[in-house]
Protein backbone atom coordinates (compact mmCIF):
# COMPACT_ATOMS: atom_id res chain seq x y z
CA UNK A 1 0.00 0.00 0.00
CA UNK A 2 2.83 2.39 0.95
CA UNK A 3 4.60 1.57 -2.31
CA UNK A 4 1.43 2.31 -4.33
CA UNK A 5 0.92 5.69 -2.60
CA UNK A 6 4.55 6.66 -3.22
CA UNK A 7 4.35 5.71 -6.90
CA UNK A 8 1.04 7.59 -7.37
CA UNK A 9 2.41 10.77 -5.74
CA UNK A 10 5.61 10.64 -7.79
CA UNK A 11 3.69 10.20 -11.02
CA UNK A 12 1.37 13.09 -10.15
CA UNK A 13 4.31 15.38 -9.49
CA UNK A 14 5.91 14.52 -12.85
CA UNK A 15 2.70 15.24 -14.78
CA UNK A 16 2.14 18.46 -12.87
CA UNK A 17 5.69 19.64 -13.57
CA UNK A 18 5.32 18.89 -17.27
CA UNK A 19 2.06 20.85 -17.51
CA UNK A 20 3.50 23.82 -15.65
CA UNK A 21 6.58 24.00 -17.84
CA UNK A 22 4.44 24.26 -21.00
CA UNK A 23 7.11 22.82 -23.26
CA UNK A 24 8.34 19.57 -24.65
CA UNK A 25 11.89 18.39 -24.96
CA UNK A 26 12.41 20.47 -28.13
CA UNK A 27 11.66 23.76 -26.34
CA UNK A 28 8.72 24.59 -28.67
CA UNK A 29 5.98 26.65 -26.94
CA UNK A 30 2.82 24.69 -26.16
CA UNK A 31 -0.39 25.67 -27.96
CA UNK A 32 -1.80 27.64 -24.98
CA UNK A 33 1.49 29.54 -24.67
CA UNK A 34 1.53 30.28 -28.42
CA UNK A 35 -2.00 31.59 -28.24
CA UNK A 36 -1.18 33.82 -25.28
CA UNK A 37 1.96 35.15 -26.98
CA UNK A 38 0.02 35.89 -30.16
CA UNK A 39 -2.56 37.72 -28.04
CA UNK A 40 0.23 39.92 -26.64
CA UNK A 41 1.52 40.67 -30.13
CA UNK A 42 -1.86 41.60 -31.59
CA UNK A 43 -3.44 43.29 -28.57
CA UNK A 44 -0.58 44.44 -26.39
CA UNK A 45 1.95 45.86 -28.86
CA UNK A 46 0.73 49.44 -28.34
CA UNK A 47 1.61 49.08 -24.66
CA UNK A 48 5.00 47.59 -25.40
CA UNK A 49 4.22 44.20 -23.86
CA UNK A 50 6.21 42.31 -26.50
CA UNK A 51 9.81 42.16 -25.42
CA UNK A 52 11.32 40.82 -28.64
CA UNK A 53 14.56 42.75 -29.33
CA UNK A 54 14.26 45.27 -32.19
CA UNK A 55 17.14 45.53 -34.70
CA UNK A 56 19.27 48.63 -34.10
CA UNK A 57 19.71 51.06 -36.99
CA UNK A 58 23.18 50.77 -38.46
CA UNK A 59 25.19 53.90 -37.84
CA UNK A 60 26.76 55.39 -40.94
CA UNK A 61 29.72 57.77 -40.83
CA UNK A 62 30.05 60.42 -43.55
CA UNK A 63 32.85 62.90 -44.15
CA UNK A 64 32.10 66.45 -45.23
CA UNK A 65 34.69 68.44 -47.16
CA UNK A 66 34.92 72.23 -47.19
CA UNK A 67 37.37 75.07 -47.74
CA UNK A 68 35.99 76.90 -44.70
CA UNK A 69 38.15 75.91 -41.71
CA UNK A 70 36.57 78.87 -39.89
CA UNK A 71 33.13 77.26 -40.02
CA UNK A 72 33.89 74.16 -37.94
CA UNK A 73 32.06 75.19 -34.75
CA UNK A 74 28.98 76.34 -36.66
CA UNK A 75 28.76 73.17 -38.73
CA UNK A 76 29.08 71.03 -35.63
CA UNK A 77 25.90 72.75 -34.36
CA UNK A 78 24.22 72.30 -37.75
CA UNK A 79 25.08 68.60 -37.82
CA UNK A 80 23.79 68.20 -34.25
CA UNK A 81 20.47 69.68 -35.39
CA UNK A 82 20.36 67.25 -38.32
CA UNK A 83 21.06 64.36 -35.94
CA UNK A 84 17.86 65.09 -34.01
CA UNK A 85 16.05 63.59 -36.99
CA UNK A 86 18.75 61.21 -38.22
CA UNK A 87 20.79 60.04 -35.22
CA UNK A 88 22.21 57.10 -37.16
CA UNK A 89 23.94 59.33 -39.75
CA UNK A 90 27.16 60.64 -38.25
CA UNK A 91 28.87 63.44 -40.18
CA UNK A 92 32.44 64.60 -39.65
CA UNK A 93 33.10 68.14 -40.87
CA UNK A 94 36.64 67.93 -42.22
CA UNK A 95 37.68 71.20 -43.90
CA UNK A 96 40.89 71.96 -45.80
CA UNK A 97 42.68 75.30 -45.99
CA UNK A 98 40.98 77.37 -48.68
CA UNK A 99 44.11 77.81 -50.81
CA UNK A 100 44.72 74.04 -50.81
CA UNK A 101 41.15 72.77 -51.10
CA UNK A 102 40.84 72.54 -54.88
CA UNK A 103 44.07 70.56 -55.27
CA UNK A 104 43.38 68.23 -52.34
CA UNK A 105 39.82 67.54 -53.50
CA UNK A 106 40.78 66.99 -57.14
CA UNK A 107 43.55 64.55 -56.22
CA UNK A 108 41.23 62.56 -53.94
CA UNK A 109 38.44 62.36 -56.53
CA UNK A 110 40.81 61.24 -59.28
CA UNK A 111 41.90 58.29 -57.14
CA UNK A 112 38.32 57.25 -56.35
CA UNK A 113 38.25 58.88 -52.90
CA UNK A 114 37.19 62.21 -51.49
CA UNK A 115 34.59 63.17 -48.89
CA UNK A 116 31.04 61.82 -49.07
CA UNK A 117 29.64 65.36 -48.98
CA UNK A 118 31.57 67.92 -51.03
CA UNK A 119 31.44 71.68 -50.74
CA UNK A 120 31.22 72.72 -54.36
CA UNK A 121 32.90 75.78 -55.78
CA UNK A 122 30.32 77.74 -57.75
CA UNK A 123 29.71 77.90 -61.49
CA UNK A 124 32.56 76.69 -63.76
CA UNK A 125 34.64 75.01 -61.04
CA UNK A 126 31.73 72.94 -59.80
CA UNK A 127 30.56 72.21 -63.33
CA UNK A 128 33.93 70.67 -64.14
CA UNK A 129 33.53 68.14 -61.33
CA UNK A 130 29.99 67.34 -62.43
CA UNK A 131 30.99 66.90 -66.06
CA UNK A 132 33.83 64.60 -65.03
CA UNK A 133 31.33 62.26 -63.34
CA UNK A 134 32.50 62.87 -59.78
CA UNK A 135 29.13 64.08 -58.50
CA UNK A 136 25.74 62.45 -57.98
CA UNK A 137 22.81 64.20 -59.77
CA UNK A 138 20.29 65.69 -57.33
CA UNK A 139 17.38 66.40 -59.69
CA UNK A 140 14.13 65.62 -57.92
CA UNK A 141 15.60 66.06 -54.44
CA UNK A 142 12.77 67.24 -52.14
CA UNK A 143 13.13 70.95 -51.40
CA UNK A 144 15.26 71.79 -54.43
CA UNK A 145 12.27 73.36 -56.17
CA UNK A 146 12.46 76.34 -53.76
CA UNK A 147 15.58 77.75 -55.41
CA UNK A 148 15.53 80.05 -58.42
CA UNK A 149 16.90 78.95 -61.78
CA UNK A 150 19.73 81.45 -61.39
CA UNK A 151 20.74 79.96 -58.04
CA UNK A 152 20.63 76.40 -59.36
CA UNK A 153 22.81 77.36 -62.34
CA UNK A 154 25.67 77.80 -59.88
CA UNK A 155 25.58 74.05 -59.19
CA UNK A 156 24.51 72.61 -62.56
CA UNK A 157 26.42 70.53 -65.07
CA UNK A 158 26.70 70.98 -68.82
CA UNK A 159 23.95 68.35 -69.11
CA UNK A 160 21.51 70.68 -67.35
CA UNK A 161 21.22 68.48 -64.28
CA UNK A 162 21.55 69.92 -60.78
CA UNK A 163 24.45 68.53 -58.75
CA UNK A 164 24.47 70.71 -55.64
CA UNK A 165 22.21 72.41 -53.11
CA UNK A 166 23.00 76.16 -53.06
CA UNK A 167 23.76 77.16 -49.49
CA UNK A 168 25.34 80.62 -49.40
CA UNK A 169 24.76 83.89 -51.20
CA UNK A 170 27.87 86.03 -50.99
CA UNK A 171 28.20 89.77 -51.27
CA UNK A 172 31.31 91.94 -51.39
CA UNK A 173 31.31 95.51 -50.16
CA UNK A 174 33.43 97.77 -47.96
CA UNK A 175 33.80 97.01 -44.26
CA UNK A 176 34.76 100.00 -42.16
CA UNK A 177 35.73 100.70 -38.56
CA UNK A 178 32.99 102.86 -37.03
CA UNK A 179 35.17 104.12 -34.19
CA UNK A 180 37.91 105.29 -36.56
CA UNK A 181 35.37 106.94 -38.84
CA UNK A 182 33.85 108.78 -35.88
CA UNK A 183 37.28 109.82 -34.64
CA UNK A 184 38.00 111.65 -37.90
CA UNK A 185 34.41 112.74 -38.55
CA UNK A 186 34.04 110.53 -41.62
CA UNK A 187 30.75 109.42 -43.15
CA UNK A 188 29.84 106.56 -45.47
CA UNK A 189 30.80 107.93 -48.92
CA UNK A 190 28.04 108.53 -51.47
CA UNK A 191 30.30 109.16 -54.49
CA UNK A 192 33.66 107.82 -55.68
CA UNK A 193 35.35 111.15 -54.91
CA UNK A 194 34.04 110.99 -51.35
CA UNK A 195 35.39 107.44 -51.14
CA UNK A 196 38.86 108.64 -52.15
CA UNK A 197 38.61 111.55 -49.69
CA UNK A 198 37.94 109.08 -46.88
CA UNK A 199 41.03 107.10 -47.87
CA UNK A 200 43.15 110.26 -48.05
CA UNK A 201 41.97 111.48 -44.64
CA UNK A 202 42.88 108.15 -43.05
CA UNK A 203 46.30 108.19 -44.68
CA UNK A 204 47.01 111.74 -43.51
CA UNK A 205 46.15 110.65 -39.98
CA UNK A 206 48.56 107.69 -40.05
CA UNK A 207 45.81 105.08 -40.36
CA UNK A 208 46.15 102.49 -43.14
CA UNK A 209 43.16 103.22 -45.40
CA UNK A 210 42.71 99.68 -46.78
CA UNK A 211 43.58 96.32 -45.31
CA UNK A 212 44.77 94.82 -48.58
CA UNK A 213 47.34 92.46 -50.02
CA UNK A 214 48.17 91.03 -53.44
CA UNK A 215 49.89 87.85 -52.30
CA UNK A 216 46.79 85.68 -52.91
CA UNK A 217 45.29 86.06 -56.36
CA UNK A 218 41.66 85.56 -55.34
CA UNK A 219 41.81 88.73 -53.25
CA UNK A 220 42.62 90.70 -56.41
CA UNK A 221 39.74 89.37 -58.49
CA UNK A 222 37.41 89.85 -55.51
CA UNK A 223 38.54 93.44 -54.92
CA UNK A 224 38.25 94.25 -58.60
CA UNK A 225 34.87 92.51 -58.76
CA UNK A 226 33.62 94.66 -55.89
CA UNK A 227 35.02 98.03 -56.97
CA UNK A 228 35.10 97.59 -60.76
CA UNK A 229 31.33 98.02 -61.37
CA UNK A 230 31.71 101.66 -60.30
CA UNK A 231 33.65 102.08 -63.57
CA UNK A 232 32.06 99.62 -65.96
CA UNK A 233 28.40 100.01 -64.97
CA UNK A 234 27.77 96.64 -63.36
CA UNK A 235 24.85 94.72 -64.87
CA UNK A 236 24.91 96.64 -68.14
CA UNK A 237 28.54 95.78 -68.81
CA UNK A 238 28.05 92.17 -67.77
CA UNK A 239 25.26 91.72 -70.30
CA UNK A 240 27.21 93.47 -73.02
CA UNK A 241 30.32 91.37 -72.58
CA UNK A 242 28.35 88.11 -72.37
CA UNK A 243 26.47 89.00 -75.57
CA UNK A 244 29.65 90.04 -77.37
CA UNK A 245 28.72 93.72 -77.62
CA UNK A 246 31.98 94.63 -75.86
CA UNK A 247 35.11 92.96 -74.51
CA UNK A 248 37.78 93.31 -71.84
CA UNK A 249 39.78 95.80 -73.89
CA UNK A 250 36.94 98.32 -73.71
CA UNK A 251 37.60 101.72 -72.15
CA UNK A 252 35.18 100.92 -69.29
CA UNK A 253 37.04 97.79 -68.24
CA UNK A 254 40.40 99.46 -68.71
CA UNK A 255 39.24 102.27 -66.40
CA UNK A 256 38.42 99.68 -63.74
CA UNK A 257 41.96 98.30 -63.96
CA UNK A 258 43.49 101.78 -63.80
CA UNK A 259 41.43 102.36 -60.65
CA UNK A 260 43.08 99.32 -59.03
CA UNK A 261 46.48 100.85 -59.81
CA UNK A 262 45.45 104.30 -58.58
CA UNK A 263 44.46 102.92 -55.16
CA UNK A 264 48.01 101.70 -54.55
CA UNK A 265 49.02 104.67 -52.35
CA UNK A 266 46.31 103.68 -49.87
CA UNK A 267 47.52 100.11 -49.39
CA UNK A 268 49.69 98.92 -46.47
CA UNK A 269 53.45 98.91 -46.68
CA UNK A 270 54.79 95.79 -48.41
CA UNK A 271 51.27 94.84 -49.51
CA UNK A 272 52.58 92.49 -52.22
CA UNK A 273 53.59 90.07 -49.46
CA UNK A 274 50.31 90.34 -47.55
CA UNK A 275 47.70 87.55 -47.66
CA UNK A 276 44.22 87.17 -46.23
CA UNK A 277 45.30 86.38 -42.66
CA UNK A 278 47.42 89.53 -42.49
CA UNK A 279 44.66 91.62 -44.07
CA UNK A 280 42.14 90.42 -41.52
CA UNK A 281 44.55 91.08 -38.67
CA UNK A 282 45.13 94.64 -39.86
CA UNK A 283 41.41 95.30 -39.79
CA UNK A 284 40.38 93.52 -36.57
CA UNK A 285 43.30 95.05 -34.63
CA UNK A 286 42.07 98.46 -35.86
CA UNK A 287 45.21 99.39 -37.76
CA UNK A 288 43.24 99.79 -40.99
CA UNK A 289 40.06 101.79 -41.46
CA UNK A 290 38.51 99.85 -44.36
CA UNK A 291 38.63 96.46 -46.06
CA UNK A 292 36.99 95.31 -49.29
CA UNK A 293 35.73 91.83 -48.48
CA UNK A 294 32.80 89.41 -48.44
CA UNK A 295 30.06 88.93 -45.88
CA UNK A 296 31.53 85.56 -44.82
CA UNK A 297 34.17 87.44 -42.82
CA UNK A 298 31.60 88.84 -40.35
CA UNK A 299 31.61 85.77 -38.11
CA UNK A 300 35.39 85.37 -38.22
CA UNK A 301 36.12 88.98 -37.34
CA UNK A 302 33.54 89.10 -34.55
CA UNK A 303 35.12 86.05 -32.99
CA UNK A 304 38.62 87.52 -33.25
CA UNK A 305 37.57 90.86 -31.75
CA UNK A 306 34.11 90.90 -30.15
CA UNK A 307 34.56 94.61 -29.34
CA UNK A 308 35.20 95.60 -32.94
CA UNK A 309 32.67 98.22 -34.07
CA UNK A 310 32.32 97.63 -37.80
CA UNK A 311 29.79 98.45 -40.46
CA UNK A 312 29.53 98.18 -44.26
CA UNK A 313 28.68 100.37 -47.22
CA UNK A 314 27.99 99.80 -50.91
CA UNK A 315 30.48 101.03 -53.52
CA UNK A 316 29.52 104.38 -55.07
CA UNK A 317 30.40 105.53 -58.57
CA UNK A 318 31.09 109.10 -59.69
CA UNK A 319 27.38 109.88 -60.10
CA UNK A 320 26.30 108.48 -56.75
CA UNK A 321 24.93 105.17 -58.00
CA UNK A 322 25.83 102.34 -55.61
CA UNK A 323 26.54 98.67 -56.22
CA UNK A 324 27.25 95.49 -54.28
CA UNK A 325 28.65 92.44 -56.02
CA UNK A 326 26.82 89.17 -55.43
CA UNK A 327 26.93 85.50 -56.41
CA UNK A 328 26.01 82.06 -55.11
CA UNK A 329 29.19 81.16 -53.28
CA UNK A 330 29.15 77.44 -52.82
CA UNK A 331 26.80 74.50 -52.78
CA UNK A 332 27.00 71.05 -51.29
CA UNK A 333 27.10 67.94 -53.46
CA UNK A 334 27.25 64.16 -53.04
CA UNK A 335 30.32 62.21 -54.12
CA UNK A 336 29.26 59.78 -56.87
CA UNK A 337 31.65 57.18 -55.42
CA UNK A 338 30.36 57.45 -51.86
CA UNK A 339 29.17 54.09 -50.47
CA UNK A 340 26.48 55.98 -48.54
CA UNK A 341 24.89 58.21 -51.16
CA UNK A 342 21.35 57.81 -49.83
CA UNK A 343 22.39 58.91 -46.35
CA UNK A 344 24.30 61.85 -47.83
CA UNK A 345 21.18 62.87 -49.74
CA UNK A 346 19.29 63.06 -46.44
CA UNK A 347 21.69 65.83 -45.43
CA UNK A 348 21.13 67.48 -48.81
CA UNK A 349 17.38 67.50 -48.07
CA UNK A 350 18.08 69.04 -44.66
CA UNK A 351 19.98 71.83 -46.43
CA UNK A 352 16.79 72.85 -48.22
CA UNK A 353 14.90 73.46 -44.96
CA UNK A 354 14.20 76.76 -43.22
CA UNK A 355 15.91 75.30 -40.14
CA UNK A 356 19.19 75.02 -42.03
CA UNK A 357 18.70 78.41 -43.69
CA UNK A 358 18.21 80.06 -40.30
CA UNK A 359 21.38 78.43 -38.96
CA UNK A 360 23.34 79.72 -41.97
CA UNK A 361 22.15 83.22 -41.09
CA UNK A 362 22.55 82.99 -37.32
CA UNK A 363 25.44 80.57 -36.75
CA UNK A 364 27.55 81.23 -39.85
CA UNK A 365 26.41 84.88 -40.05
CA UNK A 366 26.05 84.54 -43.82
CA UNK A 367 23.27 85.01 -46.33
CA UNK A 368 21.28 81.85 -46.92
CA UNK A 369 20.64 80.96 -50.56
CA UNK A 370 17.20 79.74 -49.45
CA UNK A 371 14.56 82.40 -50.19
CA UNK A 372 12.81 84.14 -47.30
CA UNK A 373 15.38 83.56 -44.55
CA UNK A 374 15.94 86.48 -42.19
CA UNK A 375 19.01 87.03 -40.00
CA UNK A 376 19.09 88.10 -36.36
CA UNK A 377 22.44 89.90 -36.59
CA UNK A 378 21.93 93.56 -37.61
CA UNK A 379 25.08 93.69 -39.76
CA UNK A 380 24.10 90.54 -41.68
CA UNK A 381 20.60 91.99 -42.03
CA UNK A 382 22.04 95.18 -43.57
CA UNK A 383 24.12 93.18 -46.04
CA UNK A 384 21.04 91.12 -46.91
CA UNK A 385 19.02 94.26 -47.60
CA UNK A 386 21.72 95.58 -49.90
CA UNK A 387 22.06 92.20 -51.63
CA UNK A 388 18.38 91.85 -52.40
CA UNK A 389 18.06 95.37 -53.78
CA UNK A 390 18.58 96.91 -57.20
CA UNK A 391 22.19 97.61 -56.17
CA UNK A 392 23.19 93.99 -56.76
CA UNK A 393 25.44 93.18 -59.71
CA UNK A 394 26.99 89.79 -60.61
CA UNK A 395 30.58 88.94 -59.76
CA UNK A 396 31.76 88.94 -63.37
CA UNK A 397 34.90 86.81 -62.99
CA UNK A 398 33.09 84.06 -61.06
CA UNK A 399 29.65 83.92 -62.64
CA UNK A 400 30.69 84.24 -66.29
CA UNK A 401 34.48 83.96 -66.65
CA UNK A 402 35.69 81.20 -64.35
CA UNK A 403 36.06 78.91 -67.38
CA UNK A 404 39.16 78.11 -69.42
CA UNK A 405 42.35 76.30 -68.47
CA UNK A 406 43.76 78.23 -66.75
CA UNK A 407 40.57 80.20 -66.19
CA UNK A 408 40.05 83.78 -67.27
CA UNK A 409 39.52 84.58 -63.60
CA UNK A 410 43.02 83.22 -62.92
CA UNK A 411 44.40 85.27 -65.81
CA UNK A 412 42.93 88.41 -64.25
CA UNK A 413 44.46 87.55 -60.88
CA UNK A 414 47.95 86.75 -62.13
CA UNK A 415 47.97 89.79 -64.40
CA UNK A 416 46.96 92.10 -61.55
CA UNK A 417 49.72 90.60 -59.44
CA UNK A 418 52.09 91.39 -62.29
CA UNK A 419 50.77 94.96 -62.40
CA UNK A 420 51.42 95.45 -58.69
CA UNK A 421 54.93 94.08 -59.12
CA UNK A 422 55.55 96.67 -61.84
CA UNK A 423 55.72 94.14 -64.67
CA UNK A 424 52.44 94.97 -66.47
CA UNK A 425 50.45 98.11 -67.23
CA UNK A 426 46.64 98.20 -66.86
CA UNK A 427 46.45 98.05 -70.67
CA UNK A 428 48.52 94.87 -70.72
CA UNK A 429 46.35 93.36 -67.98
CA UNK A 430 43.28 93.96 -70.15
CA UNK A 431 45.00 92.33 -73.12
CA UNK A 432 45.96 89.26 -71.08
CA UNK A 433 42.42 88.84 -69.78
CA UNK A 434 40.94 89.11 -73.27
CA UNK A 435 43.52 86.69 -74.64
CA UNK A 436 42.42 84.14 -72.04
CA UNK A 437 38.72 84.65 -72.76
CA UNK A 438 39.32 84.19 -76.50
CA UNK A 439 40.57 80.64 -75.90
CA UNK A 440 37.19 79.35 -74.68
CA UNK A 441 34.45 81.95 -74.33
CA UNK A 442 31.83 82.13 -77.06
CA UNK A 443 29.71 85.33 -76.81
CA UNK A 444 25.97 84.82 -76.88
CA UNK A 445 26.10 81.17 -75.67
Amino acid sequence: MRWFRFTFIALALIVSFALMSGCGSSGTPSEPAQAEQQKEVTQGSDKGTVNEPQPEQTKVKLTMGSWRTEDRAAYEKIIAEFNKQYPNIQIEFNPTKNTEYNTVLSTALQTGGGPDIIQLRPYAAGRQLADAGYLEPLDGLPGLEQFSKEALLSASGADGKVYGVPTINSTTLVFYNKKIFEQFNLQEPKTWDEFLNVAETLKQNKVTPFAFGSKEGWILSLTHGALGPAFYSGNDFAQKIVSGATDFKSKEFLASLQMMKDLEPYFPDNYTGIGMDDMRNLFVTEQAGMMVMGVWEVAVMKEMNPDLEMDVFAIPDSSGKQTVTTWVDGSYAVNAKSPHKEEAKKFMEFMTTKTFGAMVADELLKLSALPGVEAKDPLVTKVSQLTYSDMATPYLAVVYFAGGNPSTKSALESSLQGMYLGKLTPQQVAEEVQKSADTWFKPGN
